[in-house]
Formats: C-alpha cells, structure tokens, sequence
C-alpha cells in the first residue's frame, strides 16, 4: 500500500534506521505476555485497550501507565521491573523476526549505514538483535539513557543530555548523526504510531510496516507495506540495486 503514487521517486537514503520491536523482531507479543503476567503477579486486570495503547512505549512508561490505569500509581516500579523481567524470559526463550526482516537487513548491510532506534532497554536490543543473527549488521543502536551511565550511543547531539524515549525525536536524530548522514536522507522503518511521529519529528523519512492502522495514521509515512518482503517495497530503485 502505498502512500503516494511516486513514494520514493528521485530520493535514495544516506542511511536507514530501524525500529527494533515489531519491526525487526516479533516481539510485540513477547510484551503483551510480559505485560499480562505482571499485571498477574500482583493481582490485577489492565483496562480495555490497554495493549494498544502501550503499543511501542518505553517499557519505563508502560509501567507507569499499568500502575496508574490499575488506580495503584505506587506500584509502578515493582510493576515496571516485572514487567521487564517476563519480557527478557520471552526473549530468550523465543527470538522470532519479522517477516522479511533478516533478508532486507543483509541486503543493505555494506551498502549503506544501517543503526537501530528503539525505546527497549540497550542490553534487550543487543540480546535480541544477537540470538537472530543480525546484530553485526547495524553501526549503532540508540537508545534512551542517561549519557553518563549508557554510552556514547544514548547521548543527544550536545553531549550532555539524555537521550529521550520515542515520540521524542532523541533516538532517530541521533542515530542519523552517527550513521553520517542527514535527517532528510535518512529512512526510518517503523510499526509503531509512536515511532512514527519520533522519526518523522527528526526529520526522517518513513517506510510504516505492518497490519496499517486504518484509522488515517497510515497517511503520515511515505509508504505502508505489510511485511518487510513486499514488493512494493523490494521494487525501490535503491532496494534493488543490491
């Protein structure tokens, strides 16, 4: 599905920068069970709706957000770190990318500078990244952090401040900077509403991935596929020439 008749006619990236979760790895279900079982330890039921909208949050809010939608805001830290640890389990227990996800990654790996953006803890990314085979293929992912205490890789442009989790643009501006490459020709790739409007807001632009949300968000990338392998996409003139 595309967005536009010509998405990409005339523009190549200077870089790409991925999202991680539901984007490169299937993970997304991964949450939903993390975010059930910890909602179980402490005896408690999320609101309708809850796993859409703590679609693509930092895993520091969505704690945030169970402990406050369950009317016990003092819990957010022990629901928090419950939360991540479940998740962790999953993974190692069941890494699974996304469709076409291996495959486009090693086509333009060497050919272009490729990062990952990503609101999920650094050792989370790595690990994930590690266990399916794709990990040598990305310069840097970022991720958001206190600069001090994470690494080059989480701090902002000046140096000083942390990098802030997605919508904030923090983590996409940063990784085009350390690809070597300006903002405008840069592509972001992202399934998310919240990644979207984050890439979108450092100035990237953007291939949306996945089951589109049929809500008119879809309207705000440059083009919507469904997996990582669709044509319409694999058929872009800077895609092929791998």
């Amino acid at each position: 599905m595309t967005i536009t008749e010509q998405p990409f006619h005339g523009w190549s990236p200077e870089a790409v920068v991925f999202d991680c979760d539901g984007t490169l790895m299937d993970t997304e279900q991964h949450w939903q069970d993390a975010r059930g079982r910890a909602f179980r330890d402490f005896g408690l039921r999320p609101a309708p709706g809850f796993a859409e909208r703590a679609k693509g949050v930092h895993y520091l809010d969505c704690g945030r957000m169970m402990a406050e939608e369950a009317d016990k805001p003092d819990l957010a830290p022990e629901l928090t770190e419950s939360l991540l640890a479940h998740f962790m389990e999953r993974v190692a227990d069941d890494p699974v990318t996304m469709p076409g996800a291996a495959e486009f990654v090693r086509n333009l790996s060497g050919r272009l500078p490729l990062a990952v953006a990503s609101n999920c803890p650094l050792a989370v990314v790595e690990r994930s990244l590690e266990q399916a085979g794709l990990l040598s293929h990305f310069g840097h992912i970022v991720v958001p952090g206190d600069p001090e205490s994470t690494g080059a890789a989480t701090r902002s442009p000046d140096g000083r401040e942390p990098i802030r989790p997605k919508p904030w643009p923090d983590v996409y501006a940063t990784a085009a900077r350390l690809c070597g490459a300006r903002s405008e020709r840069t592509l972001a790739v992202e399934d998310s509403f919240t990644g979207i409007v984050s890439a979108r807001r450092a100035g990237l632009r953007v291939v949306g991935v996945g089951k589109p949300p049929g809500d008119g968000r879809e309207s705000t990338v440059d083009l919507w596929v469904p997996t990582l392998h669709a044509p319409e996409l694999l058929d872009l003139d800077w895609v092929r020439a791998g």
